[in-house]
Parts: C-alpha cells; structure tokens; sequence
C-alpha cells in the first residue's frame, strides 16, 4: 500500500463544526491553521471527543476532523468512546505513516492518545493548557505521564502542575498570535473598557462591573463593552441595572471571533478579572490589537510589554482609572509570542 505524507494526528474535547465555528476554541483554531500553513506536506487528522454533537468525517480548512459526540458521557458512554477513537487510530495507523500525537489538555484525550501511542511506539505529548494544571484532576494520578511528555502552556501552568502533582512538565510552549487576525484597521479608540470571555463565576465579571462604577464616579462618560455568553449574564444584567450603568456597558452576547478582535482594536484598556488563566489568549490578542492588559494572571515569569499584573480588584480599578486620565495615545501594538514560533517549537519535540 502507498504510505502517505507523516501524520500528525491531535486528539482533542472539541474543535470547530465548520469554517463559520469561529468562537470554538479560537487558540487552537489558530494553531492548526498555522501548523497546516507552515508544514503543507504534513497531513494533520483531528479526532475530536466530545463536540461537535454529531459524528462524522469533515474538512475544516483543507484538514481532516473526526467528531465523535462523546457529549462528556461517563461510565459505559466513555469506554465506548475510548473503543470508537481507538478503532479510528488503528485505521489511521493502518494507511498513513504517523509522525506523533498531541492530545490537547490531560484528560480523557491523553488518556487515549498516551495507551495507543506506547502500545505503537509512536511519539506523544500532552500540551496543559489551563483547568487540567488545577487540584481535582484525576487523569495525573492514573495516567502518570512523565515529564518528558509534558508541555505546559505557561510558566505558571508549569508551577502550578508540579505543585499540584508532583512532577514538572519538561516544556512550556506559550500560545502565539499573529497580526495577520487583524484584517481591518480600525484607528479609533472609542471603547474606554473591554472584557471578554465565558460569563462563568471563574471570569470574576461581576469586578468589571464594579470597576465601571467607581470609575464613572471621576470619568462619568465611560464606555465598557463586556463580550460573552454563559450563565452568569442574567446576573451580571441585574448588576449593570442596579449600579445605573445601562448608558456605559454594553453586553454583547456572544459574537463571532472577528468581531471580537475588531472591538479590541478600538479599546484603550482591556481588563481580565479571571481568578485562574494558564495564558489568555484574549490578552494576548488585545495587546497585538494595541489595547493596554490589567490582569491577576501572570503567566509567564517575565514582564510582558503594555500588561499590568495587579493584586485586587481595588489596584485594577485605579490603575484603569489613572490610564484612562491619561492622553489617548497609540501604544505599540505588542506580540510577544508569535503563533508561527509556538507551532515550530511543538514540531521540533517531533523531529519535524
């Protein structure tokens, strides 16, 4: 039989159900892209478990996706999907000649990608990337993958592994962004406060809010957008209502990905009160799209250029406060990772 192009294939809880699925995932979405751009000759399959909730074979920009509607199933639904992707690999060990395996996340995904990949003496990594880092994952303490095998998505993600389970992962590849995303040039910064992300009790919204009210105090003309859906947005409603701040915040709902990075262009500030982040790519991009970053999170052990690290919600809302006094001036426009190095670093653990 005619042995194809190397294979690399990325196992994954979900990934996007077409070109227009802009909001799935939108860093990982950027990496394949750019791992598909940069090695044209590799031939990249994606097993994806959980979503879309259908299953079937589909092209997503030239690269193969296999859905399996996994739907998050425990028990019996998740032996039964662990046979299905197996099934699937064994077929596609069977007509290419496969290079390695990523799985995204420690999960179920490295669960399957880790047993398949030793039983064919294949390369695996498994690339930690946020929630997976944090105390109560049960797939280190069964899976036990050593740290070769290991990559974190930051320097924090690192520390916070070995903390929580006793082995460091050997590399840290943080996530990249591009100014090829931004397609249009917007040179007005008419938005004094951005925010986005999932309305989850994590993302701490509820001190964006907040910010906006004690800063209208002294700026009573401020504008604040705060992009998102999720469970919390009734809630954060009633706020908005209770604090008179319908003529400040705008909330969006939850809008396609390039509609995002064009508000981003036009915010002095983007605010990210998340109490846990292994790197967010959202302050990432906003610092490409020229907006200034104050977060909790820092990921990484060195400063990064335009994002502040601030303690509380009392230093974020002062320090916002003391930037929007100052002149609306262009800052550099910042890219400290770019995404094309984040995919050559990951391909060179695969010798390719």
């Amino acid at each position: 039989m005619h042995r194809k192009n190397k294979t690399l294939i990325i196992l994954t809880p979900g990934f996007p159900a077409s070109a227009a699925d802009s909001t799935c995932l939108p860093m990982q979405q950027h990496f394949v892209k750019s791992l598909k751009q940069l090695y044209p000759d590799l031939n990249i399959i994606v097993l994806s478990f959980q979503y879309p909730y259908v299953v079937q074979t589909y092209t997503w920009f030239d690269i193969t996706v296999m859905s399996f509607n996994g739907q998050n199933k425990g028990g019996l639904g998740r032996l039964l999907l662990r046979r299905k992707v197996n099934a699937a690999l064994k077929q596609i060990s069977h007509n290419n000649s496969i290079a390695g395996l990523i799985s995204f996340w420690y999960n179920e995904c490295a669960w399957v990608g880790k047993k398949f990949a030793d039983k064919n003496k294949l390369k695996h990594f498994c690339w930690i990337l946020g929630q997976d880092a944090r105390p109560g994952n049960i797939y280190p303490r069964s899976l036990h993958l050593p740290a070769g095998e290991l990559v974190a998505l930051s320097d924090f993600l690192q520390d916070e592994f070995e903390k929580n389970y006793g082995t460091k992962p050997a590399f840290v590849i943080p996530p990249g962004t591009n100014s090829s995303l931004f397609k249009t040039n917007i040179n007005k910064r008419d938005i004094d406060l951005l925010a986005a992300g999932s309305l989850i009790s994590l993302k701490q919204f509820k001190i964006f809010i907040e910010a906006v009210a004690v800063i209208k105090k002294q700026l009573p003309g401020i504008q604040a957008i705060l992009i998102g859906d999720g469970p919390e947005k009734q809630q954060l409603e009633k706020k908005i209502e209770e604090q008179n701040l319908r003529s400040n915040i705008t909330l969006t709902g939850e809008i396609p990905y390039p509609e995002v990075l064009q508000w981003m262009q036009r915010a002095r500030i983007f605010l990210h009160p998340s109490a846990y982040e292994g790197f967010s790519g959202v302050c990432q991009e906003a610092q490409a799209a020229g907006a200034r970053v104050i977060s909790f999170c820092k990921p990484m052990k060195q400063d990064i250029q335009n994002w502040n690290i601030v303690q509380d919600k009392n230093e974020m809302t002062a320090l916002a406060l003391n930037l929007l006094q100052q002149p609306v001036n262009d800052i550099d426009k910042n890219i400290p990772y770019s995404m094309h190095d984040t995919v050559k670093r990951m391909m060179k653990l695969f010798d390719v």
